[in-house]
């Protein structure tokens, strides 16, 4: 056990190779820095056996599914009733990750549209969250975020956000959830920092993205939910609380969220 306030790593990725054979050592480093819960994430549907058999093994893991954008032109065409049919296992808690990314694969572009459309429609079929990706596609991202939820409400965290302030604001006014991770503790990153500290603290929410961008002291080596905690204190600064306030709040806001992690702890 640990004396750490609970915090949750809301995005990580348990089953890439950076971790193989050590997810159990992994999960508890985290528990012992106070990181309970963990979202690991399939971003190619094939790899959902593994994703699912890791959630299934950790009590303090779940997992979310879905066709990352960079994949979306690779990957066969996922529908609707693919991503409502995942709903079935306990332990699953979300769409994604999903969105655009443009930096490294603007091409497919219209592809990455269709397949975030898709995703969406499965939130708001089934009121859990999508998880989204954005890179170098703020104008279109905010478009279809935008049209989408004037067709429906949905529910959505932009995971890893570190997209500008435009995205940022309409994001928050539909409702959405910004999650911070190491990128924000990076030191040239003082313009994403005044992003998270003009929002509101209710839609904060905590992740690594592991094993990429591990925050400092960290920062060029292999990130772990564990190294959550680095974030949590950037965060807690941020907004001018202590870390035990701070994760309090960011604890609230992923069980508001993220509805089923909520309930199987309170069953548990």
């Amino acid at each position: 056990m640990t004396n750490q306030p609970r915090i949750t790593d809301s995005h990580c990725h348990l089953d890439f190779p950076d971790f193989a054979g050590e997810v159990s050592e992994i999960v508890a480093r985290a528990g012992a820095a106070g990181v309970h819960r963990m979202v690991t994430i399939c971003t190619r549907m094939k790899n959902l056996p593994a994703v699912r058999a890791i959630a299934e093994a950790h009590d303090g893991v779940f997992f979310a599914a879905g066709v990352h954008p960079m994949r979306a032109a690779e990957e066969p065409p996922v529908t609707v009733g693919d991503l409502v049919a995942l709903t079935g296992h306990p332990k699953f808690v979300g769409f994604g990750e999903t969105g655009l990314d443009y930096h490294y694969t603007a091409e497919s572009a219209e592809v990455q549209q269709h397949s975030l459309r898709i995703h969406i429609a499965a939130a708001r079929e089934t009121r859990l969250p999508l998880i989204i990706h954005a890179r170098a596609a703020d104008e279109d991202m905010t478009r279809i975020l935008v049209e989408e939820y004037r067709a429906g409400p949905y529910s959505c965290v932009m995971h890893c956000f570190s997209s500008g302030a435009r995205l940022a604001r309409a994001a928050l006014d539909l409702g959405f959830y910004l999650s911070m991770s190491g990128i924000a503790a990076f030191p040239k990153s003082q313009e994403l920092r005044d992003i998270f500290a003009a929002a509101p603290l209710d839609r904060i929410l905590l992740e690594t993205d592991a094993p990429y961008l591990a925050p400092p002291p960290h920062r060029g080596k292999r990130n772990e939910p564990a190294y959550t905690a680095h974030t949590a204190r950037v965060g807690a600064d941020l907004f001018g609380l202590d870390y035990e306030a701070f994760a309090a709040a960011t604890e609230a806001n992923f069980d508001r969220l993220f509805t089923r992690a909520a309930q199987a702890v309170k069953a548990a």
